[in-house]
């Protein structure tokens, strides 16, 4: 998959803590299906074994239906099955180092809070950003919160794509459109729905139109 010709729209980040489904592979095509455009995989609480096997199975998904996996943090794991590429925070491995173990094909996100974070990301050779908290939230509670004034200025800042992530759901997604955003990073909105593949296309149409 060509890195420049990816669609943000509707990035999703899994947890299965939140997730409606007995399965992530269920709750994943099921996102997919409804309009999800990529997805990134992050799994904090398993073993690394675990890890690359929910990895695997994952992908066979998203390579069904030809849309990017990014594996969240873990580079070897991303290495180990082929994923898309790799996201990354502020205090993980930084971006010039993933960008190096990758090589230049694969896709290396970075989340990033304000402007300084957001171009030094850039420099460092990353394909998209990552901008918020833009709302408190109960899936990272340790997130400080990005003002939309911060966004607009990290968005005149960096010619790269930007989802914004942290509270995005169906009230909220419309005070990003018409800004210039790439996508929506979405979490509980899609994963926690009883029907995600609904929630999903209520999300991914409703930022198209």
């Amino acid at each position: 998959m060509k890195k420049d010709k990816i669609d943000y729209t509707l990035y999703l980040c899994t947890d299965r803590g939140l997730m409606s489904t007995d399965t992530l592979e269920e709750a994943v095509e099921q996102a997919v299906r409804g309009g999800c455009t990529v997805v990134q995989l992050r799994e904090k609480d398993c073993t690394s074994l675990e890890f690359y096997e929910t990895a695997k199975r994952i992908k066979e998904i998203t390579d069904k239906y030809q849309v990017p996996l990014i594996i969240n943090d873990r580079v070897d794991i991303a290495l180990a099955v082929d994923a898309d590429g790799v996201h990354v925070g502020q205090d993980d491995l930084p971006a010039g180092e993933v960008r190096r173990i990758l090589g230049p094909d694969k896709i290396v996100g970075v989340s990033a809070g304000c402007v300084e974070e957001a171009v030094r990301a850039s420099a460092d050779g990353a394909d998209y950003l990552g901008v918020g908290a833009m709302y408190a939230t109960s899936t990272k509670e340790d997130a400080d919160v990005t003002s939309r004034e911060e966004l607009l200025k990290i968005r005149e800042s960096v010619d790269l794509p930007i989802v914004v992530i942290g509270g995005i759901n169906q009230q909220t997604y419309q005070n990003f459109k018409g800004i210039g955003i790439d996508g929506l990073a979405v979490v509980s909105a899609v994963i926690a729905a009883e029907d995600i593949e609904a929630a999903a296309r209520e999300l991914s149409e409703g930022f198209r139109s």
